[in-house]
């Protein structure tokens, strides 16, 4: 038996989630990844995966199997790398992921600019509100907007952001800006549900966070569909700093309650810090690092 084969395709399993579709992906006999599997779970003594005709899932000792069989494919791929000289020359394929908006304003000029000057480096771009886990789905480097859970990972800061509420001159003249965040009550609001509750805004931090309830005239879905409304007067709408950048600028949209906003959010370039680093990994985070730090009156 192949061992390092075998590993391989149990994670492919795992991580297509049924036999057929690893066997797929694979371009190889359904029999051959279950021979494989199987002949891993004989030589083991023990279950790795509890099979149905329509569900698999990895037993207790499955899991721990497959995250060191992760470990050990890794080391090797960085073996391999390092003997085919990607540790010489920038060179390869990195894996990004950052918040939709922040990622389209700020991230893909940056990444523009790094492909240009490293034609040997290819990166995908995943743009998602998601919080991806960087070792279950094989990310390189994530952007995070927010403090960051205790974790083996690595981060590194480059700026700050804020949690904003804002409204166009329109409804102002309107309705007059609140004063205070208990002044909501007396006005409209646009809820960005991935963001904020439909029924409360937080204000404050820790200890002196404070829940306002707040009437959602318009709730929706994306943060482009909010700030839209903001700006044709529906209503008072709460999204980070950087979202609203333009609308400030072009004053279609204007901040309120800035007294009352809670301490800025950091925002990190955060990767698994594995040993060596890839030298296309360093060469990312030595170019990214610095202009995005040098963004930072356009996102803070």
């Amino acid at each position: 038996m192949d061992k390092l084969d075998s590993m391989a395709v149990l994670l492919a399993v795992v991580e297509a989630g049924s036999l057929s579709a690893a066997a797929r992906q694979l371009a190889m006999p359904l029999a051959t990844v279950s021979r494989k599997v199987a002949a891993l779970e004989a030589h083991l003594k023990t279950r790795l995966l509890h099979r149905t005709t329509r569900h698999l899932a990895l037993t207790e000792a499955g899991s721990a199997y497959v995250a060191a069989c992760r470990r050990i494919l890794d080391e090797i791929g960085e073996a391999e790398r390092t003997a085919t000289g990607e540790y010489a020359t920038p060179k390869g394929e990195l894996t990004v992921t950052a918040p939709m908006m922040f990622g389209r304003l700020h991230i893909v000029p940056v990444v523009a600019e790094f492909l240009a000057q490293y034609p040997e480096i290819e990166i995908n771009l995943v743009l998602t509100d998601r919080v991806m886990h960087l070792m279950d789905e094989h990310i390189d480097v994530a952007v995070r907007i927010g403090e960051l859970p205790d974790s083996g990972l690595m981060a590194t800061g480059v700026g700050k952001v804020r949690r904003v509420v804002c409204a166009s001159p329109a409804y102002l003249a309107r309705h007059g800006a609140p004063l205070t965040p208990a002044g909501l009550a007396a006005h409209d609001c646009i809820s960005f549900e991935v963001m904020e509750s439909r029924r409360a805004w937080v204000f404050g931090a820790a200890r002196s966070a404070q829940a306002v309830p707040v009437h959602s005239r318009l709730a929706v879905n994306t943060v482009d569909a909010a700030i839209a409304a903001a700006t044709l007067g529906v209503g008072l709408v709460r999204v980070m700093s950087y979202q609203v950048m333009d609308a400030l600028r072009n004053d279609t949209l204007r901040i309120v309650l800035e007294p009352f906003e809670a301490q800025p959010l950091p925002v990190s370039l955060v990767h698994k810090g594995q040993a060596p680093l890839p030298l296309k990994l360093r060469a990312f985070l030595d170019f990214v690092t610095p202009r995005l730090r040098a963004r930072q009156l356009s996102i803070s």
